[in-house]
């Protein structure tokens, strides 16, 4: 699925910024938590203004390299820019035009699960980029897919969060519904951008041990290679 202009609040909003100035934010709206406001400035911040985990998953980043969301391409010109050989795959026309106008070299217009015919040695999901699987089913369909994409020594880097601290109550027990149909991590979004609405979905956030367990069922190693300060983590896929 490619996102046309008229449903795309994020590219609108990356757009506007990179090529007018205008910080105006993207209105998050979710079933989780009150809304929340998202300046596009932060899609374009540098290596150092970047979250520990993502500048620790850059460093890593070995051969021919697919940075899947990459929205304003933050992370593929840093790559570039240290002579690594990137695509960066976005559903995102408007993000597409500004990368473009950056310099990357490499930019595919395309969603992750119509892309193949092409082996990388790295693969990045960064900015919980497992989110687009939307629930656990998802998940498995996204890193079954991503295994055809991967050389057989190559790695995926992702980060992720365990959302189960939203669940937290003041005396430090964990309350929340375990008959529920979805899992936790499951959320629903909506953005707005000035009056661009986007179309609803759903964004995945996985704890470590359902990665790991989901990641093992579609012939992946996993390895946690940092934990972040707010219930986030780095981790390291590679083939069985």
């Amino acid at each position: 699925m490619i996102i046309e202009p008229a449903f795309d609040p994020i590219g609108n909003a990356i757009s506007n910024y990179y090529f007018q100035k205008d910080n105006t934010p993207i209105t998050v709206t979710s079933t989780v938590v009150e809304d929340e406001q998202m300046p596009p400035e932060y899609f374009f911040r540098n290596f150092h203004e970047m979250p520990m985990l993502e500048r620790l998953a850059l460093k890593k980043c070995e051969g021919k390299i697919l940075d899947i969301g990459a929205g304003a391409g933050c992370h593929s010109i840093y790559l570039q820019k240290n002579n690594k050989e990137v695509t960066a795959l976005e559903i995102s026309k408007l993000c597409c035009k500004v990368m473009k106008d950056i310099g990357i070299r490499n930019v595919v217009n395309n969603d992750i699960l119509s892309f193949s015919k092409q082996k990388f040695d790295t693969i990045l999901l960064l900015m919980n980029g497992i989110g687009i699987a939307g629930n656990i089913d998802g998940l498995g369909k996204l890193l079954t897919h991503l295994k055809d994409l991967l050389y057989n020594n190559g790695k995926i880097f992702l980060d992720s969060s365990d959302l189960m601290y939203l669940y937290e109550q003041e005396d430090g027990s964990i309350l929340f519904d375990i008959n529920a149909q979805n899992y936790y991590g499951e959320i629903e979004y909506l953005l707005t951008y000035k009056k661009t609405v986007g179309l609803p979905f759903s964004w995945l956030f996985a704890d470590h041990v359902i990665l790991s367990e989901i990641a093992e069922q579609c012939g992946f190693r996993t390895k946690i290679i940092e934990y972040g300060p707010h219930y986030d983590y780095l981790a390291e896929l590679t083939i069985l």
